[in-house]
């Protein structure tokens, strides 16, 4: 008896807009990478939105770490007490 799992991810189609010479020229490189055009546009789009996820992360951070007072100088003593 075999078992088949079937997962469905739900796309939307968007719009775009480019030079015509420019979306051919993609899609000689993605056929060139064995890809589609569409495959590696959804590549880009993830490696854009990761870009943004990361100032999110950082802000995260510092909401987290609002406790923390900065500016105080410490004396040699202090930085290498163990």
């Amino acid at each position: 008896m075999h078992t088949v799992l079937v997962y469905t991810i739900f796309v939307k189609n968007i719009t775009l807009s480019a030079d015509e010479s420019l979306i051919e020229r993609a899609r000689v490189v993605a056929q060139s990478e064995s890809r589609t055009l569409n495959a590696a546009f959804r590549e880009w789009l993830e490696q854009y939105t990761a870009r943004a996820g990361g100032g999110a992360a950082f802000d995260a951070l510092m909401r987290r770490m609002g406790d923390v007072k900065p500016g105080r100088h410490f004396t040699r003593d202090e930085m290498n007490e163990r």
